[in-house]
């Protein structure tokens, strides 16, 4: 069947069924249209990944495969995988990103709590695509797709990325902004680099891009309301104020 994914028309080939209801908001209308990529798990592809999984169903384990070929794939067409949180408010997207259990979904959950605008975009694996002809400010997208991560918390869309947030666990709440070697060395660590040498490079070239072109900070916060103010200031570029509850 093929999906519409990040703006791109997937034709994948699952044996199992496990996908088709994963993805089935994300199914194309058009199932005859020439397709960007056709992704299809082979049967060794499937055995090394139950061999690291074996607690998972075959339909997860050979979904999961299929998102990392995607991903794989996603450098040829200027996108890549991110690990971060997408909350989506105003028509604009902020990524949260930091180490495993520093707190990116509980603070993109402070942002859903006050902000009722606001929505996840993807709570775990977006991906990123860049448009050279966009604005300046907006040469970077972020998109929903069926992977959201582990509380599937996430919808089919998209929205330009304004802004990167890197969270830390603190007492006290502070922002600042970093420049383009820490963020990138922070970034570094949270992308899918391809094992295949010229999608490996191309992926390096748009992290490149992605971090000369959107702001980066690192939010050192606790988790009450202080901290999603804090952010907000930062990453929208004003005052949180009782308004924007409303």
């Amino acid at each position: 069947m093929i999906y519409d994914i990040a703006e791109l028309r997937i034709d994948i080939r699952n044996k199992l069924k496990y996908t088709d209801k994963f993805c089935e908001k994300y199914l194309s209308p058009d199932q005859t249209s020439k397709t960007d990529m056709v992704i299809e798990v082979t049967d060794e592809e499937f055995k090394a990944e139950k061999g690291n999984s074996s607690e998972f169903s075959d339909g997860y384990i050979e979904n999961l495969c299929i998102y990392r070929k995607i991903c794989n794939r996603a450098p040829e067409f200027d996108r890549f995988l991110f690990h971060c949180s997408v909350v989506e408010h105003g028509g604009n997207a902020y990524a949260f990103s930091g180490k495993s259990g520093a707190g990116k979904s509980t603070h993109s959950k402070l942002w859903l709590k006050y902000l009722p605008e606001a929505k996840i975009l993807n709570g775990d694996k977006p991906i990123i695509g860049y448009n050279e002809a966009a604005a300046e400010d907006e040469k970077f997208i972020a998109y929903g797709t069926p992977w959201n991560g582990k509380e599937n918390r996430g919808k089919k869309g998209q929205a330009p990325l304004k802004a990167l947030c890197f969270i830390e666990r603190a007492k006290e709440n502070s922002i600042e902004k970093i420049g383009i070697g820490e963020a990138a060395d922070r970034i570094f660590s949270q992308i899918l680099l391809p094992t295949e040498q010229e999608a490996a490079e191309k992926t390096l070239e748009l992290m490149d891009m992605f971090v000369r072109t959107v702001s980066a900070y690192v939010l050192h916060c606790n988790m009450d309301i202080s901290a999603m103010q804090t952010s907000f200031r930062a990453l929208v570029g004003r005052e949180f104020t009782n308004n924007d509850r409303k």
